[in-house]
């Protein structure tokens, strides 16, 4: 673990290289993009960087797959680039955690090639390799990107196992040897000073040897390869001896992404007695609004259900654990767009949002761009769009007859590429992202939502998270404090307490475009209050009645 638990008071920054700053023209973000821009993020004041993958890969996942976990893509730059990004960002402060991306790899992995070549190859068991049934794949189980999990290959006669693209073959943690190759490799980055990992869907590596399955539901022919294997059999055993093998040799931060985890769960995977992860990444409040079609089917959600999942989460580790706080990664889309409103209060939903999560116990997660409110995109074709999950189902549903306008507005509701588009950085072309032609449309809003506009104005989104941030600096109470939940089946307001050693903090946010009139309970609306921060110019005078504006947020310090 962490020795000094320095995470617990950080503030992290997401960075999606392909997509924050472009330093030499050729349309892709980069490192010394990111190196250029390092004073911006030192004035917002955040403390750490998660770096998205940089390895040497195809992009076929946009890194996601990578060919070499000791190499740099060369049009992100070369590992002297990376190596002065990590000398300057530490020079202001700023640690890098690194994206930790073991369950699987790259098809054109020299592991992967090796593995492929003979089923007799040294390297044949550092996959998941099963004969056919029946005529075809081993198990019905389904990939992350629509579409059989099993992929043929004709020179061994065999199938593999891929949870996502067809090009990111699973790795077999069963072996020894390839978790030992892994955590050499991860001991190689940490020797080289990175400040930690946020590690990829890291609770799917222990796969249920019993290769189980079930009848499908009605209308499709396949199950979901989740089902059978997120948070599988040897989880807590692979993720402790990796602990005691590589993470606790180091003063770093860890994070693991991990769909299908609950609460209890996530107890188990942070609890620093068990020494396993710092926190974990879960999605039940991303699932919010998710069909039968899972997140394609994008329909509305209720406040209360926020509440309930994010009160289950807050009391559930406060004693035991940590929490991993975020609206929005490069793989959801953009909060403001997801949970406030992105047309007439987008910078004061925003503000709202960023209260209620940066109140919170647990380490936020700021994902580029979030704090100048840039918003989700609606390309007028697919053929814009260039996430691979997108394109697979758009053209699954396609194929079963759906329209294209039928199945855009669920691209504009939750795809991935909402995330993608280029930072904005001023309104000149192409926003400032780059002088050549970005790999990715920017967002058509830019001349209206970009940094230079917000950081010449004192009452901008970015100047609120700025305070926020440095708030959480400033009150204890706001990094150890212990969470209460007040008007519970409130479908409009959600307000809480942060309680410690006596001080009480209140929160209290309105998800509404309507004004609302609110009172708290009396043991609360007695209190003498002390504004720490709003998005409102008006102060309170009174907790026991009073009116909330517009996606109102504001924080308050109680005294006895």
């Amino acid at each position: 673990m962490g020795k000094t638990q320095w995470w617990k008071q950080s503030v992290v920054y997401q960075i999606y290289p392909r997509s924050f700053y472009d330093s030499n023209g050729d349309g892709i973000g980069d490192i010394p993009g990111v190196i250029a821009k390092l004073d911006y993020l030192k004035q917002l004041g955040i403390d750490v960087i998660w770096l998205s993958p940089v390895y040497d890969s195809p992009n076929d996942d946009n890194g996601y797959d990578i060919r070499d976990y000791q190499s740099i893509l060369s049009e992100f730059g070369t590992m002297e680039d990376f190596d002065r990004m990590l000398d300057e960002a530490h020079e202001r402060g700023i640690r890098i955690v690194m994206d930790l991306v073991v369950n699987h790899t790259s098809d054109e992995h020299a592991w992967f090639v090796e593995s492929r070549s003979s089923k007799n190859s040294p390297k044949r068991d550092y996959y998941i390799w099963k004969k056919e049934k029946d005529g075809g794949p081993p198990t019905n189980w389904e990939s992350a990107f629509s579409g059989s999990a099993w992929k043929y290959d004709e020179k061994t006669g065999e199938y593999f196992l891929h949870m996502f693209s067809e090009k990111q073959p699973d790795l077999n943690w069963e072996n020894p040897d390839l978790r030992e190759d892994v955590y050499r490799m991860m001991r190689w980055w940490l020797d080289k000073g990175i400040d930690g990992f946020r590690m990829d869907v890291i609770n799917l590596i222990s796969k249920d040897q019993t290769m189980p399955e079930r009848r499908p539901d009605p209308g499709k022919s396949l199950v979901s390869a989740f089902e059978f294997h997120a948070n599988g059999p040897r989880i807590h055993e692979f993720l402790h001896e990796m602990h005691e093998q590589v993470l606790k040799h180091y003063d770093i931060m860890t994070v693991g992404e991990m769909p299908g985890v609950d609460v209890e769960q996530g107890r188990k995977y942070t609890d620093e007695a068990r020494q396993e992860l710092n926190m974990v990444f879960h999605f039940e409040h991303m699932s919010l609004g998710d069909g039968p079609d899972g997140k394609w089917e994008d329909r509305p959600w209720k406040l209360t259900e926020l509440k309930e999942i994010m009160t289950k989460w807050q009391e559930g580790l406060d004693e035991h654990g940590w929490n991993s706080l975020y609206w929005n990664n490069h793989d959801q889309p953009r909060a403001v767009s997801r949970f406030g409103d992105d047309s007439v209060h987008r910078e004061k939903s925003g503000k709202m949002l960023a209260t209620l999560l940066h109140g919170m116990k647990g380490t936020p997660f700021i994902y580029q761009g979030e704090e100048i409110g840039m918003t989700n995109v609606q390309f007028s074709s697919i053929n814009e769009y260039k996430d691979i999950e997108t394109i697979n189902w758009f053209n699954e549903k396609r194929f079963q007859g759906f329209s294209e306008k039928e199945l855009m507005p669920s691209i504009y509701g939750r795809g991935r590429d909402n995330a993608r588009t280029p930072v904005q950085w001023n309104s000149s072309e192409h926003a400032g992202f780059t002088t050549g032609s970005p790999w990715l449309t920017v967002n058509p809003n830019y001349e209206d939502i970009n940094v230079e506009k917000a950081l010449a104005d004192r009452n901008s989104l970015f100047y609120y998270y700025q305070k926020l941030i440095q708030l959480r600096k400033e009150e204890e109470t706001l990094v150890h404090g212990s969470y209460g939940l007040l008007l519970e089946e409130d479908e409009e307001v959600y307000a809480y307490t942060r309680t410690r050693e006596g001080e009480t903090i209140l929160v209290v946010c309105n998800f509404t475009a309507e004004k609302q009139e609110r009172s708290l309970p009396g043991t609360i609306a007695g209190k003498e209050i002390g504004l720490l921060i709003s998005n409102e110019k008006e102060d309170l005078h009174d907790l026991k009645q009073f009116t909330l504006q517009p996606y109102e947020a504001f924080m308050y310090r109680l005294n006895t």
